[in-house]
């Protein structure tokens, strides 16, 4: 948590190996994000992390299956493995019944379960939530942390979060603020 302009997005991105750092190093799971490739990058991202944005970012024209699947498109699966486990990802957060709806045909809350399933769907160490529940209702939102909260406890998912909502911040582990750059 911290104010506008705080370095919470920043620290994120560098967690997350989309941004490199200008000083000092960012190691992450072992890893110094800094001193690999782009090509290097991008297969810890793709092995290690997995993003839940406040928009969702789901592609209209397609299902929900074929919106959780298109990270698999990044690696040697047959089209019958991408699907079981894009499957499974939706079974986990909650929507085995809407896999063949398009985004439009779901509300917000469950366009966001959508969004978690792709994330989650590579099986990553790491999740990487920049205000994950900012554009839904109380209830929405509630349902999202006891899905987060889940992903924590059963699955084991290190989750990183931005939040501005004190009452999501409460239901979280530990909470670090951040002010002018500094972790606190």
């Amino acid at each position: 948590m911290g104010p506008s302009g705080s370095g919470k997005s920043t620290l994120l991105n560098l967690i997350a190996g989309l941004d490199r750092p200008t000083v000092g190093k960012a190691v992450v799971a072992g890893s110094d994000l800094g001193a690999m490739s782009d090509r290097e990058l991008a297969k810890f991202r793709a092995r290690h992390v997995g993003f839940i944005f406040q928009a969702y970012n789901l592609i209209p024209v397609l299902t929900a299956l074929e919106n959780v699947e298109l990270p698999l498109l990044l690696h040697r699966l047959s089209a019958s493995e991408r699907r079981k486990r894009a499957q499974t990802a939706l079974r986990v957060v909650g929507l085995e019944d809407r896999m063949k709806h398009y985004p439009n045909q779901l509300s917000g809350g469950q366009e966001q379960r959508v969004a978690i399933a792709r994330a989650i769907v590579n099986d990553p160490t790491i999740l990487i939530c920049d205000e994950p529940t900012g554009d839904l209702d109380r209830q929405a939102a509630n349902e999202i942390m006891t899905l987060l909260e889940k992903l924590n406890r059963e699955f084991k998912k290190t989750i990183l979060m931005v939040t501005h909502d004190p009452q999501v911040a409460e239901r979280a582990g530990i909470t670090r603020r951040l002010d002018k750059g500094q972790l606190q």
